[in-house]
């Protein structure tokens, strides 16, 4: 017997289209999410048209919604509002409000750094290499930055500082282990 065909349900408009798998191991549970810029619905193999309808109707908007509202606060999050806002609540948080930076934006310019501060001027300045780092990652480094506007140099001062952070041990092998993958990316893909 051949393997079940996809059908194509052609969406309505402002959806993206909607692939419909067919499986002969499913037998109760249906399944709906993006496959590039498709939802694939995956449904029993016995799934009447009515039910792909159903499932299609109710599914598919709210894996939409969910990509959506995910995509709308990964722009948010890329601002340079949101790395001030950020910069805000961290320094009130760690360093009692004492660190306030007079810009802190992303910058495309740093390949070899995570960020950059110059305290005389107040400026910081985050590589858009963290951009889709986790959130705490990116905590970590602003920290980190804050910090350089009160204590330039990397003394014990400045360390007691930056690591008041909960998560500022992981963060650090984290940005470890990214960095290394960009050193060795042929081990990192296999191809070598």
């Amino acid at each position: 017997m051949p393997p079940p065909r996809a059908r194509i349900v052609e969406p309505p408009e402002e959806m993206p289209e909607i692939v419909v798998k067919r499986s002969a191991r499913r037998t109760k549970t249906v399944n709906a999410h993006f496959s590039g810029d498709a939802v694939v619905l995956s449904v029993p193999q016995r799934a009447t048209r009515a039910q792909i309808a159903h499932w299609s109707a109710t599914l598919v908007p709210r894996v939409v919604a969910k990509r959506r509202a995910a995509e709308a606060a990964s722009r948010t999050r890329h601002s340079d509002t949101a790395l001030e806002e950020m910069a805000q609540r961290l320094s009130r948080t760690y360093l009692e409000g004492r660190a306030r930076p007079t810009s802190i934006t992303w910058s495309a310019r740093q390949h070899t750094r995570w960020g950059s501060a110059t305290p005389a001027t107040g400026a910081i300045r985050i590589s858009r290499r963290l951009a889709d780092a986790p959130e705490w990652v990116l905590e970590t480094v602003v920290l980190h930055e804050l910090v350089h506007l009160l204590e330039a140099h990397h003394n014990e001062r400045f360390w007691e500082m930056a690591r008041r952070h909960p998560r500022a041990h992981d963060a650090d092998q984290f940005l470890d282990g990214a960095a290394w993958a960009e050193r060795n990316p042929a081990q990192v893909t296999g191809r070598e």
